[in-house]
């Protein structure tokens, strides 16, 4: 089946290319990128108006499945995600039981087939059963789909251990993604230890707690040549570390979160449990900081750790419910928001942050290249309006959860139209070509 995307502004980072041309995909693969393409039969899209950019894609979600299926479903996190634009996800191993076996990577991958409407690629957990202590079955996971390893979540506190993770991963050449928190520095915490937390009344999460476990992992990063990986950071500390890692040559890269540079702790309601997630919401220097590593290619990329809960788990005492909010949805909205309306960074960087970025983190190759709109690659593709207004209403969400701080929110710009492998899986309300 052949696809048509015709008269759109395509920006595809990875190839420099930005202007009005059409793009042509065939057999669920990019076949052509250019000016007056033609063929006769394919289904057409009239982009006019809009922007062309290659498949978005998220490094970093939660999809619970299998075990906890009341929170999120691989189905309905696919769709959620479809909806924010993304057509390639990778989900966190925190699951039940943990992906720390091929047998559940293998479990998880043929369900995301079977059923989800994006790409779907698994993360492995670094240790069985995320508990830190011995590695898990790396190299089978990694032959049954996964492409990655995290204990995301529950960070690996013993550096023996993480350093024998860092040289299975070398050997595979995948990533190693640290959830990076020193949990004796943040025993007990429940949001970043500041004057509001004081104020509140609420024990803090120090900063210490992300900067010191970012010093101890690049340090061992450079010992075992690791493709070492930051989740979610948030403090100005560990901005500046992973750029004085990446200014000596060293295989470092880190993705921050929109919410992360939308939010600080100043913006959080008291005790409202939608503002409660790991790492915390930091002070306006940390997000400032962030922001900057992202203008400047310190940061690599964007990841919404979308991290959804059921109600009832979320809605009770703020120090007793979990951490965490979903994110796929309102992602683009919120980056448009704050980095390219802003003035801070360009629509192009914004997509490479999306695109081309996370693909280099991965490492897809091959026949799974993507993260561009160049021959050969997947044929996925996300349509985008940069200025469009549009709110965010969470009983409309595709997500089985509704843990966010942005529901009725208005936003400027987002994804019109989610194609994956060539088919339409989404489109914008009231949107026809």
């Amino acid at each position: 089946m052949k696809l048509l995307i015709r008269n759109g502004r395509v920006i595809c980072p990875a190839s420099g290319r930005d202007g009005i041309a059409d793009v042509l995909i065939d057999g669920g693969r990019v076949s052509a990128v250019g000016e007056g393409l033609s063929a006769p039969g394919a289904e057409q899209i009239d982009a006019a108006g809009l922007v062309v950019a290659p498949g978005f894609i998220d490094i970093h979600v939660h999809l619970r499945e299998p075990g906890f299926t009341h929170a999120e479903t691989i189905a309905s996190g696919a769709k959620a995600a479809a909806a924010g634009g993304f057509t390639t996800v990778c989900c966190m191993p925190n699951t039940n039981p943990v992906n720390d076996s091929a047998t559940v990577t293998t479990y998880i991958v043929e369900k995301a087939r079977r059923e989800a409407v994006v790409n779907v690629f698994p993360i492995g957990a670094i240790t069985k059963g995320s508990e830190g202590a011995e590695l898990a079955s790396i190299g089978s996971m990694v032959a049954a789909g996964a492409v990655a390893i995290s204990d995301d979540g529950k960070p690996v506190m013993n550096a023996r251990v993480i350093r024998r993770a860092m040289e299975t991963a070398r050997a595979l050449d995948i990533p190693l993604i640290q959830h990076c928190e020193d949990l004796n520095l943040s025993a007990g915490g429940d949001m970043h230890e500041c004057l509001d937390s004081v104020r509140l009344g609420i024990q803090g999460i120090p900063s210490a707690a992300e900067d010191v476990m970012v010093a101890r992992d690049i340090i061992l990063a450079e010992l075992t040549g690791v493709r070492y990986h930051v989740a979610h950071i948030s403090t100005r500390n560990a901005v500046a570390m992973v750029a004085y890692a990446r200014q000596r040559g060293l295989p470092v890269t880190s993705e921050a979160t929109p919410h992360h540079i939308a939010l600080d702790a100043g913006h959080m309601r008291p005790y409202d449990s939608n503002y409660k997630m790991k790492p915390p919401l930091r002070c306006q220097h940390d997000v400032e900081a962030v922001v900057e590593g992202l203008a400047s290619g310190a940061v690599d990329c964007l990841a919404t750790d979308h991290a959804p809960h059921a109600g009832d788990d979320k809605m009770q005492e703020f120090e007793r419910c979990p951490f965490g909010i979903t994110g796929l949805e309102t992602a683009l909205g919120v980056s448009l928001e704050v980095l390219v309306h802003t003035g801070r960074i360009s629509l192009p960087k914004l997509i490479a942050l999306y695109t081309s970025a996370p693909a280099r983190v991965i490492g897809w190759k091959g026949e799974q290249a993507r993260g561009a709109l160049k021959p050969g690659y997947v044929g996925d593709v996300t349509i985008l309006h940069p200025e469009y207004p549009w709110v965010y209403d969470v009983k409309k969400s595709f997500s089985k959860s509704s843990n966010t701080p942005f529901n009725g929110r208005t936003f400027r710009g987002g994804p019109i139209v989610t194609i994956v492998n060539g088919q339409v899986v989404w489109r914008a309300e009231g949107f026809s070509d």
